[in-house]
């Protein structure tokens, strides 16, 4: 008989609804797998809420407080998605009562707790992972296997953009991402995050950073409709340089009309390039510099590389290999990799470690922009 893991899950908005839908369809996306997931209970800070998630979605339990599903020796995980500045004190408990850990990013507020989680999941032989679900997207799978093969040599430079354009109105109210006093950042956390992750992730560690923050409007609704002052940055700008003498820019926006998810990347190397765009994630586009142009081009200029629903076993079951992919299996994908690994018992990345380590760069990007000079990592 599989086993099953009980999971309790901290706020149901947009994400905590995200990762509930990719718990219950594991099955369809991976084959045959030895192991099942469900959410046992919701916590969220409505009573009212919780029971009427709990009665629409079929959870046992429904509460206003965490350490109800914490404490609770029949679940196996906790699953945060609440706001950043609560992860800290969540997730310190929850390894407390010995439960895994799948956290959104970013794993916390500042790189002096983001180390100290890191090192508290290391010790407890806890399966801890940030949900950095962009890695799990085909094309960026299959940009991290060309890049492990040499297939674009040494990495000389790259190009990360994240856009939204959730800041242009500015009689919308504000939600708890805008803010300050509850996101711990602005846009270079809750998109910023990402982008450096997959820089991370493809190109290596990062030597330094010099920050640009934005702020467009520095009075816009706030969360109640009145008028409030912003006090977080509405877009960030960042020139990096990579340990391995690689340069490159990471530029997270929401103040961008026109834009919806995009998130895109590029990475230069000596022998080949390679991009990629969320919004059309069903591709990997690859120019190999080895191949030397003849009459009419010969086989020179990017390749679209049709990932889709390739994916590897024991994925790609569902819907098919040659059906459209799209954001979501992102999501499944990473809730995959994280439930593998606490039935195997094998920590896959990204973990707290890492979750710390793009934790610092941030830092060190505000620290740049408030010293208006090059930082360190």
């Amino acid at each position: 008989m599989n086993k099953v893991y009980n999971i309790g899950l901290l706020g149901f908005g947009a994400m905590g609804k995200t990762h509930a839908f990719c718990v219950d369809n594991l099955k369809y996306y991976y084959s045959a797998l030895p192991f099942s997931a469900k959410i046992k209970g919701v916590c969220t800070t409505s009573l009212e809420k919780s029971r009427r998630v709990a009665e629409e979605y079929g959870f046992e339990v429904a509460t206003v407080s965490e350490d109800d599903l914490i404490n609770d020796p029949d679940i196996d995980i906790i699953d945060i998605c609440t706001p950043n500045i609560y992860h800290y004190d969540t997730v310190k408990k929850a390894l407390l009562a010995g439960k895994h850990i799948y956290c959104e990013k970013p794993l916390c507020v500042t790189a002096e707790e983001a180390d100290e989680l890191a090192a508290l999941a290391r010790e407890s032989g806890k399966i801890c992972t940030v949900v950095f679900n962009n890695r799990h997207i085909a094309p960026i799978l299959k940009a991290c296997e060309l890049i492990s093969e040499g297939r674009i040599g040494r990495v000389l430079s790259f190009s990360a953009e994240y856009l939204h354009n959730s800041c242009t109105d500015v009689c919308r109210p504000a939600g708890w991402k805008q803010n300050r006093d509850i996101c711990g950042g602005g846009v270079l956390f809750d998109l910023g995050s990402h982008a450096i992750d997959l820089v991370y992730a493809l190109c290596g560690e990062f030597d330094s950073v010099y920050g640009v923050p934005q702020i467009a409007y520095s009075e816009r609704a706030g969360a109640d409709g009145s008028a409030w002052q912003t006090n977080a940055d509405e877009a960030f700008y960042m020139l990096c340089r990579l340990r391995s003498g690689a340069v490159g820019t990471i530029t997270v926006s929401k103040l961008i009309n026109g834009a919806n998810d995009d998130l895109s990347l590029s990475v230069y190397g000596e022998k080949g390039s390679l991009k990629f765009s969320l919004m059309q994630p069903n591709f990997l586009y690859f120019y190999d510099a080895t191949a030397k142009p003849t009459a009419l081009g010969g086989d020179c200029g990017y390749k679209a590389i049709e990932c889709v629903g390739r994916y590897p076993a024991p994925g790609g079951a569902f819907p098919a290999p040659k059906a459209p992919s799209d954001w979501i299996r992102g999501h499944v994908g990473s809730m995959y990799s994280f439930i593998n690994s606490v039935h195997t018992g094998i920590q896959a990345h990204p973990d707290f470690t890492d979750g710390a380590y793009v934790q610092r760069v941030m830092e060190a990007a505000y620290r740049s922009a408030e010293l208006k000079t090059e930082v360190k990592i």
